[in-house]
């Protein structure tokens, strides 16, 4: 039987439908699959699901300076354990860690100015410019002996939040109160779990060990003015472990010690508590503790000090923290040394302040300054001199860049 054109023509157009979709589906094919030819032809850099925490921050150091042993209107100038920085004023606010033996309990204002020399930015000169006492409930100075001042921090209100450590062998409580930046005067104090406070209950020490009370204290209030930014928040730690959440029958092995945090408002607020692993002290170091925290952005990244003090002398590390995705611990009132199935805040060390090859004293205080030249942030460290005449106040410049 003959076939007909339309049956010819029918035949041909199949044929060149079907060879046109067999080509797209190689085509389509290949696409999909280069992607993976390409990946398996090359080695890319693998990351850790860690890293993705962590910002990418490097350090520089710069340089130091070393403030004269001095008075100042009426103080013997030392003990600087805290320092905070005023963009709008472009001033630091650095706390006297005095407890009210030398002069009450205060804060000087500082002015910090950096010099230029061979290309290369430093601290050109410290210029004490006031001195304020911190004034108790009562709205008396502090009784000598009452108050040991370790931690400062510079809030949007005009005020300043101060932490203390307390005495426990004298039986008075660590606190975390506010303070007016201008008079010194009282406005408040942050509640504060009975956990925290010390006592001994059934024969068992209870709350801070002696001198490793409130040392740390931070906010994330991105800048400081007389316009209220309600609510921030507010973080501070202690500076060892709780009696309580060491292990009884190894009360050394490990070193949990819990970050706080807060929201400041109208009425402040505990939010959350949170493990932070301090690194296993060396055998020849002695006071090891979390000396100071410094909020970085509001992702919930910090800088952390780490000091210690021992046979070979003084040593300090900077670690960069995350603290998002770590438990919270505030429902566990006793560790107890167990901190299985808890996430920790995640910490990287940014710095070993050993490896800057100058000799190190007891640094305490850190904070981030202004601008340096290049456009890159600066990060200042002070240190206590203990009121020691063998110790210095010494500052350090770095440069922190992302």
């Amino acid at each position: 039987m003959m076939t007909t054109w339309y049956e010819r023509i029918k035949r041909s157009l199949l044929t060149r439908l079907s060879w046109v979709a067999s080509r797209s589906l190689r085509c389509s094919l290949v696409l999909l699959l280069l992607p993976i030819l390409l990946l398996s032809s090359c080695s890319l850099p693998q990351v850790k699901a860690e890293d993705r925490l962590f910002l990418n921050l490097s350090i520089d150091y710069l340089g130091s300076y070393q403030l004269a042993k001095q008075d100042f209107a009426g103080t013997r100038v030392g003990g600087l354990s805290a320092l905070t920085y005023d963009r709008q004023h472009n001033q630091f606010y650095a706390l006297s860690d005095d407890r009210s033996n030398f002069a009450p309990a205060r804060f000087y204002t500082l002015k910090l100015n950096f010099q230029d020399k061979d290309g290369t930015t430093g601290i050109g000169q410290v210029t004490l410019e006031k001195v304020t006492s911190l004034l108790g409930e009562d709205g008396e100075p502090f009784p000598a002996g009452s108050i040991d001042p370790e931690g400062i921090a510079l809030s949007p209100n005009q005020s300043l939040f101060i932490s203390t450590e307390g005495d426990r062998e004298k039986g008075i409580d660590p606190f975390i109160a506010e303070f007016d930046l201008a008079t010194g005067q009282w406005r408040g104090r942050l509640p504060l779990p009975n956990r925290y406070l010390p006592r001994v209950e059934q024969g068992q020490e209870i709350g801070v060990q002696n001198n490793q009370g409130f040392e740390s204290l931070t906010l994330n209030a991105a800048s400081y003015g007389s316009t209220q930014l309600e609510p921030f928040r507010l973080f501070t730690a202690t500076e060892g472990p709780l009696f309580q959440d060491l292990d009884p029958n190894q009360p050394s092995s490990t070193l949990p010690i819990r970050v706080m945090h807060y929201l400041i408002g109208d009425q402040p607020i505990l939010l959350a508590e949170h493990l932070y692993p301090i690194d296993t002290p060396a055998e020849t170091d002695e006071n090891l503790g979390l000396s100071e925290l410094l909020v970085l952005d509001q992702g919930g990244h910090f800088l952390s000090l780490e000091r210690a003090f021992g046979l070979t002398g003084f040593s300090g590390k900077i670690f960069q923290l995350a603290i998002g995705g770590a438990t919270d611990i505030a429902p566990i009132p006793r560790l107890e040394g167990h901190t299985e199935g808890i996430t920790p805040i995640y910490k990287r060390l940014l710095l070993d302040l050993t490896t800057l090859g100058i000799p190190l004293d007891n640094y305490e205080g850190m904070a981030i300054g202004p601008q340096l030249p290049d456009g890159s942030s600066s990060l200042i460290l002070v240190s206590d001199d203990n009121f020691n005449e063998l110790q210095t106040t010494e500052f350090l410049l770095f440069r922190l860049r992302s």
